[in-house]
C-alpha cells in the first residue's frame, strides 16, 4: 500500500483546496491529511484564518477523501509524521515549490499545480476589506506600529491618517499613506478607526465615530469614566457597531494561555497578583509645553497592568488605595503610582510610571504554586509555572508576532465581517479600567507621596 500525506490549514475550504486532494489521493492508496493548528499558523506569519480548528478538520473529513485526518501543531512535525506513518510520497501546492525538498530523505516528494483563480486569501478578503483610517498623535509610536501593521492583515488597509504629530505625518508622507487634516476628514474616508489621542479626547471621538457609523478601536482607557465607557458600548450595540479596547497584551498567545491555566486551577486559588509596568524616560514631562498633553503613568501603562486583575480576580473588589508621585500636581501627570486592591480573600498590587524604574515581570500566586511572567511581561511570549515540589515546575514558550498588535487587528477585522464577541478584553474589564482613572482624577483615595 502507498501513503500519501500533505498538509495545509484549508481555511474556507474550496474546489482548489478539493481538487489539490484528489490529486493527492490518486498518487497512492491511503491518503493522510494534516491540518495546521492557529498555533502553528501564527509562527508562520498565517494569522488571519476565518475558521476554527475542528471546522477545518470537520470540512476535511466530510470531503470524504482523507482517510486520515492529523493535527500538525509544531516545527519538524512533517519528519515525524512520514516517519510514524510510513509514508512514501508527500504532496504539497505548488506555490510551495522547492521549498520542502529537504523531504527526499526520507520518501518522494512531489508539488503538485495549484488551481488558478481561487485561495483562501482571495476569499478571505473578497468584499471583507476594511478600510482603517488611524487617529491620533498622543501615542506616536502605537499610531505607526498599527499602519505597518495592517500589513500583515489581509481583510485591513490603511485608508487614511490624521495626526497632530509631524513626526508621523513626516513618515506617513514618506510612506505614501493618505494624509487628512481633520477626525471629521478621517471618518469619510473610512470603514472603521483606531484611536490613540490623548485620553482626553477618547469619549467624543469614540462616540463621534460610532455616531458616524464606524467601527472603532482605541487605546485603553476608552473613556475616563465608568459612565461615559458604558455609554459608548450601548451606543455601538445600538448601531450594531464593534467597540474594542485596543489592549494588545490580552491578544498575545502565552498570555491567553496563561489566562486558561490559571482559570484551570493549576496554581489552586489565586490570592495574590503583583503587576509592573514601568518605562523610564529622560523627560516624561515638561510643565512649560502642557498643551503638549502627554500621558501620564497610570494611563500610560494602568490599563495594562490592570488586565490580569481584572480578568483574573474579576471587578469586584472590596476596596482600592492608590499612591501616586505627581511631576505635575495641577495636570495629576504622575511619574509613578501603586494602587492597591483587596478582595474577598485576595489582594493584588499593579505598580506604574514613567518617572521610576522597577522590574516589569507579573508574579500570581496560588494556593497550589505561582506563575512567574519575566519583564516585559506585557510582551508575554514565555512564563513559567512553579510548584513547592520543582520537579513539576514548566516553563511555556509561544512566538509572538508584532507585539500583539496583529492579532488584535485579526481579532477586530473578525468581530466585523463576523459580528462575533470579543473574548479577550470584556467590556466589563473596560469599565472597570475606565472607573479606576475616574476616581484617580477625583483623588478618591488617592496619598500623593511628597
Amino acid at each position: 500500500m502507498k501513503t500519501v500525506i500533505t498538509y495545509g490549514s484549508f481555511d474556507l475550504l474550496h474546489r482548489g483546496h478539493i481538487r489539490l486532494l484528489e490529486r493527492a489521493k490518486a498518487l497512492g492508496d491511503y491518503l493522510i491529511v494534516g491540518v495546521t493548528s492557529e498555533d502553528f499558523d501564527r509562527s508562520r506569519g498565517k494569522i488571519n484564518v476565518q475558521q476554527s480548528l475542528t471546522e477545518r478538520v470537520d470540512a476535511i473529513r466530510e470531503t470524504g477523501l482523507a482517510d486520515r485526518v492529523i493535527v500538525e501543531e509544531y516545527v519538524g512535525q512533517k519528519i515525524d509524521d512520514i516517519r510514524r506513518y510510513d509514508v512514501d510520497i508527500f504532496a504539497i501546492g505548488s506555490d510551495w515549490k522547492g521549498k520542502f525538498d529537504y523531504l527526499n530523505e526520507y520518501c518522494h516528494v512531489v508539488y503538485l499545480d495549484r488551481t488558478k483563480g481561487i485561495s483562501s486569501t482571495q476569499l478571505r478578503t473578497k468584499d471583507r476589506t476594511v478600510q482603517m483610517g488611524l487617529a491620533g498623535g498622543g501615542k506616536p509610536v502605537a499610531l505607526t506600529k498599527y499602519w505597518k501593521e495592517c500589513d500583515f492583515v489581509n481583510g485591513a488597509e490603511v485608508s487614511a491618517i490624521w495626526s497632530q504629530d509631524e513626526g508621523v505625518r513626516i513618515e506617513a508622507a514618506k510612506e505614501d499613506v493618505p494624509l487628512v487634516n481633520s477626525f471629521d476628514a478621517l471618518l469619510n474616508n473610512c470603514d472603521a478607526v483606531y484611536i490613540s489621542s490623548h485620553p482626553d479626547d477618547h469619549y467624543e471621538q469614540v462616540k463621534k465615530a460610532l455616531e458616524n457609523g464606524k467601527h472603532v478601536i482605541c487605546e485603553s482607557p476608552i473613556a475616563e469614566t465608568r459612565a461615559q465607557c458604558r455609554e459608548l458600548f450601548e451606543l455601538a450595540d445600538q448601531k450594531g457597531l464593534v467597540l474594542s479596547e485596543a489592549l494588545k497584551t490580552a491578544y498575545a498567545t502565552a498570555y491567553d494561555r496563561l489566562m486558561l491555566l490559571i482559570k484551570s486551577g493549576r496554581i489552586g486559588r489565586v490570592v495574590s497578583i503583583d503587576s509592573t509596568c514601568t518605562s523610564l524616560r529622560e523627560q516624561i514631562y515638561d510643565p512649560d509645553k502642557r498643551n503638549a498633553r502627554y500621558w501620564n503613568s497610570i494611563t500610560t501603562w494602568g490599563p495594562t497592568a490592570m488586565l490580569p486583575v481584572f480578568q483574573i480576580l474579576g471587578t469586584d473588589y472590596e476596596d482600592l488605595s492608590m499612591d501616586t508621585m505627581y511631576v505635575d500636581e495641577e495636570s495629576r501627570f504622575d511619574g509613578f503610582t501603586r494602587l492597591s486592591f483587596r478582595y474577598k480573600g485576595a489582594v493584588a498590587t499593579v505598580k506604574v510610571g514613567l518617572g521610576a524604574k522597577s522590574e516589569g515581570e507579573l508574579v500570581i500566586s496560588g494556593t497550589q504554586g505561582y506563575v512567574y511572567v519575566p519583564a516585559p511581561w506585557w510582551k508575554t511570549d514565555y512564563y513559567e509555572m512553579r510548584f513547592e515540589d520543582q520537579a513539576k515546575n514548566k516553563r511555556y514558550f509561544y512566538q509572538l508576532d508584532g507585539e500583539g498588535i496583529r492579532y488584535e487587528l485579526v481579532d477586530f477585522v473578525k468581530s466585523i465581517s463576523g459580528g462575533k464577541k470579543n473574548f479577550y478584553v470584556d467590556r466589563s474589564v473596560s469599565e472597570e479600567i475606565a472607573g479606576v482613572m475616574e476616581a484617580y482624577y477625583a483623588g478618591k483615595n488617592v496619598t500623593v507621596l511628597g
